[in-house]
């Protein structure tokens, strides 16, 4: 990996990881199309503390006050939506590894992501803030956010339909979507970092003037990225992102169907 290559995939992880477009698959699809293996996991540590950095700073208020109310209504809401999180992916924690590892579902996972964002624009605003929504609410969300594991679909335009389909309040649904998305990353850094310490040799061998630039563009494209979609949200403008993401969708399928240069037989 190129010093260049790695500052891309750390401006791509920030700028996907918040809209709602899917990171990880834009992560395997660079790491297919550049021929590059993603088995340094210390790099890929450093790109996620990259965006929690820049989702905390991003909503700096809001994440202060939980702090200083952690038994209020909202922070218990975050920490039961954690729960199905938790329980999908211990669940299927295996299947989701081989998805990711082959790309296989990619296409159909881009395709799923857009036709869940084409519908977030047509979806009625409702009412339900973080201070009113319900348990039932936060488990739907959380669920959601466990699927999105997979590598195509993206966990903050999953979260966000929930929060919508659930009669949440748009900007409301984007809040959550994002502070649900804090210990979400915290903890799948954790799980990183144990396994670097069991397994030093995960580690990998860039650079650490690679890894450090790729998470310092992670912590910019990461902030900029939370700030405008929370805009777009409440202008109902997620229409384009579906577009792009079904253009992804077609060239990977094309890819599988006709030729496999860079991606596995669809079937």
């Amino acid at each position: 990996m190129t010093h260049l290559q790695a500052i891309v995939l750390g401006a791509v992880q920030g700028v996907t990881e918040f809209l709602p477009i899917s990171s990880s698959g834009h992560l395997v699809l660079l790491q297919k199309l550049w021929h590059i293996s993603g088995d340094s996991l210390l790099f890929i540590t450093l790109l996620h503390l990259g965006t929690l950095v820049a989702v905390v700073w991003a909503l700096r208020k809001e994440v202060w006050w939980l702090v200083r109310h952690p038994g209020s209504w909202p922070a218990r809401m975050v920490l039961l939506a954690l729960i199905p999180t938790a329980m999908v992916g211990a669940v299927f924690e295996e299947v989701f590894e081989d998805l990711f590892e082959s790309g296989v579902t990619l296409g159909l996972e881009f395709i799923i992501t857009g036709i869940i964002l084409w519908w977030m624009d047509t979806a009625p605003a409702g009412k339900k803030t973080e201070e009113t929504m319900r348990p039932a609410d936060a488990l739907w969300i959380g669920t959601l956010q466990g699927m999105a594991i997979l590598p195509a679909l993206s966990r903050s335009g999953l979260t966000m339909a929930a929060g919508l389909w659930r009669g949440m309040d748009r900007e409301a649904a984007g809040r959550f979507s994002f502070l649900l998305s804090i210990p979400a990353i915290l903890g799948a850094t954790l799980v990183e970092l144990e396994e670097i310490w069991e397994h030093p040799a995960a580690m990998g061998t860039l650079p650490w003037a690679q890894m450090l630039s790729g998470a310092a563009a992670a912590v910019i494209a990461g902030y900029i990225s939370v700030r405008a979609t929370l805009w777009l949200l409440r202008r109902a403008q997620m229409k384009w992102f579906a577009w792009y993401v079904w253009i992804l969708a077609e060239f990977v399928l094309i890819d599988q169907l006709f030729h496999n240069r860079w991606f596995p037989p669809l079937w």
